[in-house]
């Protein structure tokens, strides 16, 4: 059994993280009057910043000397980079050879050391474990860490606090390796149980999906969670600390289309002013239609905008191809 993290944990982490991070703003769409929370304006461009600052901060002095190496297919990659040079510590990244270039070289740009592995998340955690082995460098895992879901559930709780003082109805959130969905639960259902928290999924990436309704934990190949356009949704299976935390918060789990993400990122674009990576938009996709919801209103619907890293040609190509 998996301790479920406690709301005075994830208080605890939001004083700790607060110089570091952005309080990012709630943006309402347009005339769909479902409200954004717009962590595409983090420092890093994604909430992962959350996590990793917690985490670095969490290590002793001898830790920061030594360093750390994490694994990722971009955002915690970037955040753990940026954390890393903004703390003053060495960062290694081991990335797969499908992530965005314009992620791999953000990582560069900010000092890390990176190294490519194949496609399959097995292989750039065995490659990060090997590396903290031989070098004593501190793993900052992607999600499946206590530190982690503590940092994203500061998310949680600034959603909360901007909200009016009626219980939004419905919370729309993106789910991959299940950090960002873990802490963001925790929080809204400690603090407001009546609300409601949907995981959102491609079609093409539903392994959470699937381990919803199995009741246990699957895995999806590699060569098919690569096939969705979200790359930050392409981890196989969920951790098992954010699974314990899914089984106990998260009411339902929804996928969204491919072409459901492309018209989401365009209309984020043109009509919130904001840039979504498709990963980020997954959540607003699902929201707009009120999947997984209860009739309710829209302006009782919150979609987390995850992140805005999207490689300018996947952008180019999604805004002058409608389809």
């Amino acid at each position: 059994m998996h301790t479920l993290i406690s709301l005075q944990a994830i208080e605890h982490a939001r004083a700790r993280i607060a110089p570091y991070v952005t309080r990012t703003p709630l943006v309402a769409l347009g005339a769909d009057d479902i409200l954004l929370k717009a962590e595409s304006l983090q420092p890093s461009g994604a909430f992962k910043l959350r996590g990793a600052f917690n985490a670095l901060l969490g290590l002793d002095d001898s830790a920061r000397v030594r360093g750390v190496v994490a694994h990722s297919s971009g955002n915690h990659a970037i955040a753990v980079a940026f954390a890393a040079r903004t703390l003053g510590m060495p960062a290694t990244i081991v990335m797969p050879e499908n992530a965005p270039a314009v992620k791999r070289q953000w990582v560069q740009s900010l000092g890390a050391r990176l190294e490519i592995v194949g496609v399959a998340s097995s292989e750039r955690l065995a490659r990060a474990a090997a590396l903290a082995e031989a070098e004593g460098l501190a793993l900052v895992e992607p999600y499946d860490a206590a530190p982690i879901i503590e940092g994203t559930g500061t998310l949680g709780l600034e959603l909360l606090d901007d909200c009016a003082a009626s219980d939004p109805l419905e919370i729309y959130v993106p789910v991959s390796g299940g950090g960002l969905i873990a802490g963001v639960a925790a929080a809204i259902k400690q603090r407001r149980p009546r609300v409601r928290v949907i995981g959102v999924e491609p079609e093409l990436a539903a392994d959470a999906g699937d381990s919803f309704r199995a009741g246990e934990r699957v895995t999806w190949p590699a060569e098919q969670v690569s096939r969705t356009i979200a790359d930050g949704l392409r981890v196989q299976r969920v951790g098992a600390l954010p699974w314990a935390h899914m089984q106990a918060y998260v009411d339902e789990m929804v996928t969204v289309s491919e072409a459901e993400i492309r018209a989401t990122m365009r209309l984020l674009a043109c009509q919130a002013r904001l840039v979504a990576e498709p990963s980020g938009a997954v959540a607003v996709a699902a929201a707009r239609v009120g999947r997984g919801g209860r009739g309710a209103p829209a302006s009782r619907r919150v979609a987390i905008i995850s992140g805005g890293n999207v490689d300018p040609v996947v952008l180019a190509d999604v805004l002058s191809n409608p389809e």
